[in-house]
C-alpha cells in the first residue's frame, strides 16, 4: 500500500508539473480573466 500511495504522488507531482508548464506558456482567451501564476513557475517559461 505504501509504494502504491508513493508512485500515486509521484505521478500526480509529474502531471501538476506538465499543468503548469503548459500554463505559463500560454495566455487566456479572455483578457479580463488572466489568473496569477504561482512563484517560480516563470522559470519554466520557454522564452524570455
Amino acid at each position: 500500500m505504501n509504494k502504491l500511495i508513493i508512485k500515486l504522488g509521484g505521478l500526480i507531482a509529474s502531471a501538476a508539473l506538465a499543468v503548469t508548464a503548459l500554463n505559463v506558456n500560454s495566455t487566456c482567451i479572455c483578457l479580463i480573466h488572466q489568473p496569477r501564476l504561482p512563484e517560480g513557475a516563470s522559470r519554466l517559461r520557454r522564452y524570455e
